[in-house]
């Protein structure tokens, strides 16, 4: 015991000061297209729309990224020959609808915070049950890693529970399998309310890297409500803790 508080001590301050001060994304994580419509040559060249494996990409108004869809492979802006699609350390890419998601060149998600009343119930103590809907694990991995002393979630007051009946809402992830699809609805009907779903990662908003798939359902969307989305494949611990710290209107 005492050599674990020694090690303690020589360890000094581990836990990040986000979002008090800026977050410091790796080099290369791959953040917030940068989209440029005036390089863009549009129909005349759709290169990037060709390599795009999850079908993200799309010029009918103008050359847009759909960040629900994007897994964030950097395909599009190396097979750009104008150097239209830029990727950016910007970790911020969460927002309240689907629609919203739509990166275009004047355009970037914002997430809006909770009702007065939701964040009357929610905003100091949030207790979250995760679902792996099908999943490969790596967003589980990157949820796992917040309760490290690195980001400690708990300081803010989100805990991840392990019983439905015991949290105020899902953090879902995976597409959605079909045969997880009963699973994922009695999970939701167990939860209290009033409740709430955040989708993390490309396949619990779209489907991700198995778009293309007929044993799943291309995200919770077809079936739940969802209160807030979080791109990525995987999303990056900032990422989803940013998404989060914004809806409970803790960053403004």
């Amino acid at each position: 015991m005492i050599k674990a508080f020694i090690t303690r001590l020589r360890q000094g301050y581990k836990t990040i000061g986000f979002p008090r001060t800026a977050a410091a994304p790796p080099e290369r994580f791959r953040g917030l297209p940068n989209v440029n419509n005036h390089a863009c040559a549009g129909g005349d060249c759709a290169a990037c729309i060709a390599v795009c494996p999850t079908k993200a990409v799309s010029l009918d108004k103008g050359l847009c990224i759909d960040l629900g869809a994007c897994i964030f492979c950097g395909a599009c802006a190396k097979a750009c020959p104008q150097g239209a699609i830029r990727f950016t350390p910007n970790h911020v890419l969460s927002a309240r609808a689907r629609h919203d998601l739509l990166c275009g060149e004047n355009s970037m998600p914002a997430v809006k915070a909770l009702s007065k009343d939701m964040l009357r119930i929610f905003g100091r103590s949030l207790k979250l049950r995760q679902v792996s809907a099908g999943g490969c694990n790596a967003c589980e991995a990157d949820i796992n890693v917040l309760g490290t002393i690195v980001y400690d979630l708990g300081r803010f007051g989100v805990q991840i529970v392990a019983s439905p009946r015991h949290a105020d809402g899902l953090l879902i992830t995976g597409p959605v399998t079909k045969n997880m699809q009963v699973a994922l609805l009695k999970t939701y009907e167990a939860v209290p309310d009033p409740k709430i779903v955040v989708a993390v990662g490309a396949c619990a908003i779209n489907g991700g890297p198995f778009v293309n798939c007929t044993q799943h359902l291309h995200g919770v969307t077809e079936i739940l409500p969802v209160d807030l989305f979080i791109p990525g494949c995987p999303p990056h611990p900032l990422t989803i803790l940013d998404g989060i710290l914004r809806l409970l209107g803790k960053i403004k």
